[in-house]
C-alpha cells in the first residue's frame, strides 16, 4: 500500500513540474518536495530554552556533536544529515554557502563561526557519519519563548509556516513541565499546511526528568508517573502520540562514555558508603569532597558536567551492582536514562510510516502550489490529488487517528480504543496493531488478524452503531484486512 502511495506522490510532483516549467520560483519549490520523497525523514527537536534539544539530539545520534552552551549556534536552525565523512556547511542570508573548520575540544565538536553572526545565518548543515542518520534527519531548533523574539521566530517560521508544509514532517516537543505555551506551539504545528491534512506526528519528552526527583536515584520513576498523567491528558493527548520521560544529559552521556569518566566513577564507587552518600547530598559537596583522594577536582567537574548529581548517583550504584565494565555501564545508563523508549517510540510511530509521512507532506505541497498559483491545464492533477488523499489507505488511518485523538467518536471507550490500536496508533507493524508480541508467529497473527475482523465487520452491521461510527468501521476493516494479508502471504512462503 506504502509503495504504491510513494509511487503516485513522486508521479504528482513530477506532472507538477512540467506544469509549471516556466515558473523558477514554483519549480524550485516542487524539486524540494521531489527530494523529500527521496531523503529520510525529517524530525524536528523543538522546545522551550534550556529545554535539553540538543543534549537530547546528542543522545540520539550517540556523539556530542550538537552544541548545547548558550553561544550563537544554538540560535541558528541545524540540520544534521548522513555523511560519509564529517563537514559543516554554513548558508548564510546573503552570500554563498561557505564550508566550516571542524573543531574537536575535549571530544566536543566545535563549531567555528568566524565573522558570522546569528541572525545573518539562513542554516547551519552538519554532515556526520552516524548510522542513526541513515534513517532520519535530525534538525535542531532554537528555544521558543526565547527572551529574545529572533530566536523564538527563528523556530517558529521554520516550523509553522503559514500556507506550506512545514520543513519538517514529524516533530519530538521537549518540555520541562506543560505550560500553555507548549500546548500553543503543539496546536500552530499542527495547524500548519501538513497538520491540516489530518495526523498527529509529533512526540512529546518530559525533558531533563531527574530534575523531577531532585536528582534522588528513583527520578525517573516519579518522572514516569508525571509523563502518564500528562498523556492522558485531553488538551495534550490530542496533539502528541505518546510523552516519554528522559534525562538527557544522562543519556548524552551514556552514549559517549569516556575511560576516564568510568575510572573516576570506580573510584567513587569504592568509597565507604555512608562517606559516599554524605558527599553526594547536593552539586556543592561533591565539588568541595577530598575523597578519594586520586579524584582531582577538575575530574569531579567533569563528571557533575557529563553526567549531573542524578547520574553520578545511579552509575555509582549500578558499578556495586555488578556493571564493573565501562561498555554494559554505558548501556545501562542508556536504558535507564529513558533514551531507550524514546528511541522504540520513534522507530515505532515516525520511522516505520516514514514514507507515509513524506507522501503526506508532498501532496500537501503539490495541493497548496495548485491553490496559489491557479493555472491552465492543472485540473487533471488536481482531480489526481484528490484521488490520492481520499483514497490512499495510510493517509484514511492518519485522519481517523487525528479524530479518535481530538473530536471522538460515537463508540464507546473499549472500541475506540481498539480502534486506534488497529490503525496504528501505537505503530503501524502487525504486531503491535494486534497486541502481540513482536516475535509472534504468521499464525497467530492471522488468527489475530481475523478475530478482530470479524470483531468490526459485526460493529458495522449492529443497527445500534451510530452512523458517524461506520466510516471509522471501514477504515479499521480495511486495516485488519491489510494486516491479515500480509500475515496469510508471510504463511504461504514459509509453505511453499
Amino acid at each position: 500500500m506504502t509503495a504504491a502511495t510513494l509511487a503516485g506522490a513522486g508521479e504528482l510532483v513530477r506532472g507538477a513540474l512540467e506544469a509549471y516549467d516556466g515558473d523558477p520560483a514554483v519549480s524550485a519549490l516542487l524539486r524540494g518536495y521531489a527530494r523529500r520523497l527521496e531523503e529520510p525523514l525529517r524530525i524536528a527537536i523543538a522546545g522551550m530554552v534550556k529545554a535539553g534539544k540538543s543534549t537530547l539530539l546528542n543522545a540520539i545520534i550517540g556523539e556530542e556533536i550538537a552544541p548545547t552552551d548558550t553561544g550563537e549556534c544554538t540560535r541558528i536552525v541545524t540540520w544534521y544529515r548522513y555523511g560519509r565523512t564529517p563537514r559543516i556547511t554554513l548558508h548564510p542570508k546573503d552570500g554563498e554557502p561557505r564550508i566550516l573548520p571542524l573543531k574537536r575540544v575535549e571530544g566536543r565538536l566545535v563549531f567555528v563561526l568566524g565573522d558570522v553572526h546569528a541572525e545573518d545565518a539562513e542554516r547551519l548543515d552538519v554532515e556526520w557519519p552516524s548510522p542513526t542518520l541513515r534513517t532520519m534527519t535530525l534538525i535542531d531548533t532554537p528555544g521558543i519563548a526565547s527572551l529574545s523574539g529572533d530566536v523564538s521566530a527563528r523556530s517558529t517560521d521554520f516550523l509553522t509556516p503559514g500556507d506550506t508544509p512545514s520543513e519538517a514532517d514529524a516533530i519530538v516537543y521537549l518540555m520541562r513541565h506543560m505550560h500553555a505555551s507548549d500546548l500553543r506551539f503543539l496546536e500552530s504545528f499542527r495547524d500548519t499546511g501538513a497538520g491540516r491534512s489530518g495526523t498527529v506526528n509529533a512526540l512529546a519528552v518530559l525533558s531533563r526528568a531527574d530534575e523531577v526527583g531532585a536528582g534522588r536515584i528513583d527520578s525517573l520513576l516519579s518522572a514516569g508517573d508525571i509523563a502518564e498523567r500528562y498523556r492522558r491528558d485531553h488538551n495534550l493527548r490530542k496533539l502528541a502520540l505518546g510523552v516519554v520521560p528522559v534525562a538527557g544529559l544522562l543519556a548524552q552521556t551514556a552514549r559517549s562514555l569516556r575511560q576516564q569518566d568510568f575510572a573516576a566513577l570506580q573510584l567513587l564507587a569504592g568509597l565507604d558508603r555512608a562517606a559516599r552518600e554524605k558527599m553526594m547530598l547536593s552539586a556543592d559537596r561533591f565539588l568541595r569532597g577530598t575523597e578519594p583522594p586520586e579524584l582531582t577536582p577538575g575530574a569531579r567537574e567533569s563528571l557533575l558536567a557529563r553526567f549531573g548529581l542524578f547520574g553520578i548517583r545511579l552509575a555509582v550504584v549500578l558499578i556495586r551492582n555488578g556493571f564493573t565494565e565501562p561498555t554494559p555501564l554505558a548501556h545501562e545508563l542508556a536504558r535507564r536514562s529513558g533514551l531507550d523508549p524514546l528511541l522504540e517510540l520513534l522507530g515505532r510511530q515516525f520511522q516505520a510510516r516514514a514514507e507515509a509521512l513524506k507522501a503526506r507532506t508532498a501532496l500537501v505541497g503539490v495541493g497548496a502550489v495548485l491553490q496559489a498559483h491557479p493555472r491552465e491545464g492543472t485540473a487533471h492533477l488536481a482531480a489526481a490529488l484528490e484521488r490520492l488523499q481520499a483514497n490512499a489507505h495510510e493517509f484514511r488511518e492518519l485522519r481517523l487517528l487525528a479524530t479518535l485523538r481530538t473530536s471522538g467518536l460515537p463508540l464507546n471507550p473499549e472500541l475506540a480504543a481498539d480502534a486506534e490500536r488497529l490503525i496504528g496508533g501505537w505503530g503501524p507493524a502487525a504486531h503491535v496493531r494486534l497486541g502481540l508480541k513482536a516475535d509472534a508467529p504468521a499464525d497467530d497473527v492471522a488468527d489475530a488478524a481475523r478475530r478482530c475482523l470479524v470483531r468490526w465487520r459485526a460493529v458495522a452491521e449492529n443497527p445500534l452503531t451510530e452512523r458517524g461510527a461506520l466510516e471509522a468501521c471501514r477504515v479499521v476493516i480495511r486495516s485488519c484486512e491489510g494486516v491479515l494479508a500480509e500475515a496469510s502471504a508471510l504463511q504461504r512462503q514459509r509453505s511453499a
